[in-house]
């Protein structure tokens, strides 16, 4: 018997951690649906002192139990990981003695299969003190606290993540981290997840509760250290989040009110990390059930259950799970098992030089009749367990990594025979029908013969393509060159499948004929899939973030207040609605008129009527149907001075979702008397009024924001803009004796009952005077008020404009009678106005703001003053701020806040930084257009291969990705992955202008700040 080889595979190259952020990994995922029930789980392994704690998964056969915990102290020592690779080499020989299980067959190249994963478990305690070693390193850095009024950071971009850079990290000794500098940026490549680190101790979580968590999760794996890998954020920030996630805290609340706790990451990144937690307890939920279902079918042994409990993603979980599911066809390799063949497969490996196949020969059995049908099912049992050898599908990655791997797509058979019959159709009906289907061809036209790199391909070309395929207008394939095949053939022969002992020729030849079969019929399938996965995932990543972006910029449009507006519905045949809102969006009137047929002068006077009567100098339409020839109508009316002797200017808003949200069930509570298509004149007047306020109305995908919103996960997509929704409104604040019920549901902590609730609340005992009264709202519990009150505001003005002001406090003082149960009264409950509620502090700050007013000699009657703002910052400049949150005794991040909020002026709006509508007075029309001119424009919506611009010709133009590099942005847009967003106002040149197909193509200048 020859000594056992070890492959020279880049094995140690490539872990599970590399991929999990993937769909698909490799090594974890059921080689084809066919072949579904082959698999039989690894043995478990005997390893005396694994040094990561992810490798105490392997240890659970073997009877050591004293020297593997010693190691689990992981962050002091990291001197021994330049020579990790070198001890497993001294262990397979004695792990393979100690495989029990019977149900798994005996395991081709067992020894060969140890060594490569303990080569695995060490390259997994290399990343482990990778990990470790950047999370010191950027605990002691020194990024300043930047310093700003909003809670989360609008110009950030979503991380997306990139799949094919996971196999590019190597392993071996780690390497320090270099801390980034705020102009560091890579603008091609995705950003890093936004995170500063802060100089004071961090706040971590207390020993008994990590352990809790641990033992709660059952597995062989640390959540937080998973999690941690897989989010690419700090362990200890990640323990945070997921303690804060289970005390059912809201992402607002957390980002605002826990910055500390989360290392003062923003939304964006909190909601990544989220997500991962709860695919990871969707997944130990699942592991539970599958344990569960083998334990009552009797086949749960003790190394299944290590098994199935040191799975790290569903995938993976099915791989383990899917020989034990009942039900499932007989594949080819499973046939040949029946017949008896395995045992015959197991000694063409191991004793080659003993095996008779004509011994094997049964001439009344189908399939065993011949040496020829004998020699096919050992080669099908071969070929399955080829396929689905974790070291040889880690190896055939690598080669492909390092291989020209191309996706192409074509034009399909059947798009090219409709063409054909619509060429070849006589009757007028049918052509017209297929001209339609052709249309939608021709959209596709640039992927009729398309091929690229696949580790290059934009985001919107795969969301194209797959678009495409599912019409069977597309056929898409993976082109892995023939020589991967050829490597892999070679390798597999000379060393992980080769005999143990000499084989023959006839025997040499099945099992050269095993490894060409698994290669074609099982693995490439499998690579072909795997590659298609990542590269949807991936890309509806990359459209979700584009989602998630531009409805944050859409909602934080900066308001128009304190003008009477009229909003408009154009239309030809039924008119134009109108709609006539006061300044606080009132209806003042609403009327329909006819500007496009006879008669305009008459309806002009009608127009000009309105105008004067209600004082009305701003007109908003909206840009659907004879929006250019509206705007042409009310241009040359102010152009005329018609309106004398108001100055009368216009503007065009989106209308996407209007005439959705005009027959919803929430527009019919709202305006129960108005025509639904006089409704939709309201809402297009009140999104310029106040956007965030009437946009929440809206399903956030009829917006019109972003693009292929039909082709990403519809689940991932709501979870994903409700979010942001929520964030939005809780951030900017409302203030809760005006704001509607619709606008109330999106503030964190409540919900649509609790909303109505503190509508009924409100309408039947008047305004609230202070926060501190929602507690007497039904349904409303500490944790709710706990989460809300932050970003609920009591206005003193708005209070005092209430009529039913007066009678608020006596009706306060009556209502907790009905709610004793709950421990309620009305003596806990003041009655006074607390200057505090009106600004951003949580009220379980309230007392340290009191502290620090005292501190600084100002009182809470002065918030907002000049004069409270020049004691504090006279304060702050002689004192930092750590040192004056010691003396009242908080952190530097909570001060901060309680600074802000006291230094904001009366009714202080974070979206007054932002952009409002452009208002003009003149029209210019796209013939007017000439290649070389400079306009501005302001940014309508963003894709994933360009931004698109209105700059006032009724057509928007596209400054394509390309366009928009470097040198024309503002360090702060650096580096987002577009870096623009709608709202955002820029200089644009045109490049040219396509008047046939209405295209215009711009070149950035610069962004207008």
């Amino acid at each position: 018997m020859r000594p056992t080889r070890t492959t020279t595979a880049k094995v140690s190259n490539y872990n599970e951690n590399e991929s999990l952020d993937s769909d698909l990994s490799f090594d974890h995922t059921v080689s084809s649906d066919e072949e579904l029930e082959e698999w039989r789980p690894p043995e478990p392994k005997t390893i005396k002192t694994p040094k990561d704690p992810a490798a105490r998964v392997k240890k659970v056969a073997a009877k050591r139990t004293a020297k593997p915990r010693v190691p689990k102290e992981p962050k002091v020592s990291r001197a021994p990981k330049p020579s990790v690779s070198k001890k497993p080499a001294a262990k397979p020989k004695a792990a393979a003695s100690k495989i029990k299980n019977p149900g798994v067959s005996a395991s081709f190249g067992t020894e060969k299969k140890w060594t490569d994963e303990n080569c695995c478990e060490n390259n997994s305690k290399t990343e482990a003190g990778d990990l470790e070693e950047g999370t010191v390193d950027k605990s002691g850095s020194d990024i300043g606290m930047k310093e700003e009024r909003l809670s989360f950071i609008v110009s950030e971009a979503h991380k997306t993540d990139e799949w094919a850079a996971a196999g590019s990290s190597q392993a071996g000794p780690p390497l320090k981290k270099e801390e980034a500098t705020e102009e560091d940026f890579t603008f091609d490549e995705p950003c890093l997840k936004k995170q500063k680190t802060c100089q004071g101790q961090r706040t971590t979580l207390l020993e008994p509760k990590v352990q809790s968590l641990k033992n709660e999760f059952s597995m062989n794996w640390d959540m937080a250290e998973l999690l941690s890998s897989m989010a690419c954020v700090e362990m200890w920030v990640c323990r945070n989040i997921i303690m804060l996630l289970r005390e059912e805290n809201t992402i607002p609340f957390i980002v605002r009110y826990r910055k500390e706790m989360i290392n003062h990451m923003d939304a964006d990144t909190v909601r990544d990390v989220q997500m991962i937690y709860e695919e990871l307890c969707t997944l130990v939920k699942k592991t539970q059930s599958v344990i569960q279902t083998l334990k009552k079918d009797g086949v749960l042994t003790l190394e299944l259950e290590q098994s199935i409990r040191s799975c790290r993603s569903a995938d993976e979980l099915d791989h383990v799970y899917s020989p034990y599911k009942k039900g499932s066809k007989l594949t080819k390799a499973r046939r040949a098992k029946a017949l008896g063949l395995e045992e015959a497969a197991i000694a063409l490996m191991n004793t080659p030089h003993t095996l008779d196949l004509r011994a094997w020969v049964k001439p009344d059995t189908e399939g065993l009749s011949s040496v020829e049908e004998v020699a096919t099912g050992m080669a099908h049992i071969l070929a399955d367990t080829i396929a689905k050898d974790p070291e040889t599908l880690t190896y055939i990655k690598t080669l492909c990594e390092r291989s020209f791997v191309t996706i192409q797509s074509s034009v399909s058979k059947t798009a090219l025979k409709e063409k054909e019959q619509k060429q070849a159709a006589q009757d007028h009906n049918k052509a017209r029908v297929e001209q339609n289907s052709n249309k939608d061809i021709d959209k596709f036209h640039l992927y009729f013969d398309f091929t690229c790199n696949i580790q290059r391909i934009q985001s919107h070309q795969t969301l194209a393509i797959n678009r495409g395929e599912n019409l069977k207008l597309l056929t898409v394939k993976v082109n892995i060159p023939d020589r991967v095949q050829n490597d892999f053939t070679l390798w597999c022969l000379n060393n992980r499948w080769r005999p143990k002992t000499f084989a023959r020729e006839e025997l040499q030849t099945i099992i050269t004929n095993a490894v060409k079969d698994s290669y074609k019929r099982l693995i490439l399938p499998f690579l072909t899939r795997n590659y298609r996965t990542k590269l949807t995932s991936a890309a509806e990543k990359e459209s979700i973030a584009m989602f998630v972006r531009n409805l944050r910029q859409r909602l934080l449009v900066c308001p128009v207040r304190g003008c009477v507006i009229m909003g408009v519905d154009p239309g030809f045949r039924h008119g134009c609605k109108l709609a006539i809102l006061s300044p606080t969006g009132q209806i003042l009137h609403a009327d329909v008129v006819y500007l496009h047929n006879s008669g305009q002068q008459r309806e002009a006077e009608k127009l000009r009527h309105f105008m004067i009567k209600y004082s009305c100098t701003k007109v908003v339409i909206g840009n659907g149907t004879a929006c250019r020839e509206t705007e042409s109508f009310f241009a040359d009316l102010i152009s005329r001075r018609f309106f004398n002797p108001l100055d009368v200017s216009y503007c065009i808003t989106n209308e996407a979702g209007a005439s959705i949200y005009s027959v919803s069930p929430e527009a019919v509570k709202e305006m129960p008397d108005l025509d639904p298509n006089l409704r939709s004149a309201v809402s297009i007047g009140r999104r310029v009024q106040d956007p965030l306020a009437e946009l929440v109305k809206i399903d956030p995908k009829h917006i019109g924001i972003g693009t292929y919103q039909h082709d990403v996960s519809a689940g991932a997509l709501k979870a994903a803009l409700d979010g942001v929704v929520q964030e939005c409104v809780s951030f900017v604040g409302v203030d809760i004796n005006i704001c509607s019920e619709t606008l109330m549901r999106h503030v964190a902590g409540l919900n649509a009952g609790r909303a109505r609730n503190i509508a009924e609340w409100r309408e039947k005992n008047g305004s609230f005077i202070n926060r501190e009264q929602l507690n007497l709202v039904k349904g409303m519990g500490p944790k709710s008020y706990q989460q809300c009150a932050g970003f609920i505001r009591i206005n003193p003005q708005t209070l005092n404009s209430v009529n039913s002001s007066s009678q608020s406090a006596p009706a306060a003082s009556e209502k907790p009678l009905a709610k004793k149960s709950k421990g309620k009264t009305g003596a806990s409950i003041p009655t006074s106005l607390n200057p505090l509620d009106q600004t951003c502090i949580h009220p379980e700050s309230y007392h340290v703001a009191q502290r620090f007013l005292s501190l600084v000699g100002g009182n809470v009657d002065q918030i907002g003053s000049t004069g409270l703002r020049s004691c504090v910052e006279s304060k702050v400049k002689t004192s930092c701020v750590e040192e004056l949150a010691k003396a009242v005794d908080t952190t530097p991040e909570t001060l901060r806040l309680i600074i802000d909020g006291l230094t904001q002026p009366p009714g202080f709006d974070i979206r007054q930084n932002f952009g409002q509508a452009d208002f003009k007075r003149g029209i210019v029309s796209m013939s007017d257009l000439q290649v070389g001119a400079v306009l501005t424009g302001r940014v309508d919506n963003t894709t994933l291969f360009g931004a698109f611009v209105d700059i006032g010709v009724g057509r928007a133009g596209l400054i394509h990705k390309s366009n928009i590099t470097l040198n024309k942005l503002p360090i702060s847009k650096q580096r987002r992955s577009l870096a623009l967003g709608p709202g955002e106002r820029v200089e644009v040149q045109v490049l040219n202008v396509d008047a046939q197909r209405g295209r215009i193509g711009l070149d950035l200048i610069r962004v207008l700040q």
